[in-house]
């Protein structure tokens, strides 16, 4: 009888130590979902100034081209 207790104590204690660790990785795991979050939000936020940096160089090369062709009609 005592070594069926001792038995079942050992499972448990096995099992403790299992979900210990388990719960370790689990927080690690949190962590690092909290951060890959952050690192999408930036990205998105880096993706909006990318298109309007963009627009503005397409603007200014517009601006250019027609800087230049003025200044063709003047020459001519």
């Amino acid at each position: 009888m005592w070594i069926w207790i001792a038995v079942v104590v050992v499972a448990v204690i096995i099992m403790g130590v299992a979900g210990v660790r388990l719960l370790g990785r689990l927080d690690g795991l949190r962590r690092a979902a909290s951060r890959l979050q952050k690192r999408q939000t930036e990205v998105a936020k880096l993706q909006q100034s990318a298109l309007a940096m963009q627009e503005t160089v397409l603007d200014v090369q517009r601006r250019a081209e027609l800087i230049q062709e003025h200044a063709a009609l003047k020459k001519g």
